[in-house]
């Protein structure tokens, strides 16, 4: 240890300095325990406010995202576990094509015999009207418009749109203040069109990244 003026021997780690009285020993333990809170404190809080892990447990955005098998209709080995982005929705308003984690609302349990947290594809917009043609394909209105545009939805394989035919000819409208989502998977998902739309106050964040399996790696 090095000497400071007068050969006095400065003490280097914090603890030793707030507290010099106490023995080494002790500084080192408590030095340790404080780091491990602390980074504990540190993942929390980025769970809370920054980014959170999910798995992809159904098939509904299949195959954006893949869930595994024997799960019916998954397509992988491993479900993608991705990271959402808890506070985009502070500072900009949900795009439509993206894809959102949402707490789901009361009806979606009864509808999908399950409920909880979901992942999907924002397709509607507040006050918007949607409408699903008989070839699959998406229309919207937008709030005061007389006039229909079909979505174009690169992500949505042809095969997969033209297998849910149960909803062809169905329009739905989107409250003000909500939103409205679909799975990629069409036939295989539970979504919007069954059970309605989402406040916006049950979007929790945006599907940014895969980080599991290594051969998914990257972000969406």
């Amino acid at each position: 240890m090095a000497a400071g003026e007068g050969g006095t021997a400065q003490v280097k780690d914090p603890l030793g300095r707030i507290f010099p009285g106490l023995p080494h020993g002790v500084r080192v333990v408590l030095d340790w325990l404080i780091t491990i809170v602390g980074a504990v404190v540190i993942v929390l809080a980025l769970k809370q406010w920054v980014v959170n892990p999910y798995r992809i447990p159904s098939s509904s955005m299949e195959p954006t995202l893949h869930c595994a098998r024997p799960a019916p209709g998954c397509e992988a080995r491993f479900s993608d576990r991705v990271l959402a982005n808890r506070f985009i929705y502070d500072f900009e308003s949900p795009k439509r094509g993206q894809i959102i984690v949402f707490k789901t609302p009361a009806a979606a349990a009864a509808r999908c015999g399950e409920g909880g947290t979901f992942v999907k594809r924002l397709v509607g917009l507040p006050g918007e009207t949607l409408k699903e043609d008989e070839h699959g394909f998406i229309w919207v209105k937008e709030p005061g418009s007389t006039t229909w545009h079909k979505l174009d939805e690169p992500y949505l394989q042809a095969s997969r749109r033209l297998a849910d035919s149960a909803h062809f000819g169905q329009s739905w409208k989107v409250p003000r203040g909500q939103y409205f989502f679909m799975g990629d998977n069409r036939d295989q998902s539970c979504d919007s069109r069954d059970w309605g739309s989402v406040p916006r106050a049950n979007l929790i964040g945006e599907v940014f990244f895969v980080y599991w399996p290594p051969n998914r790696i990257g972000f969406r």
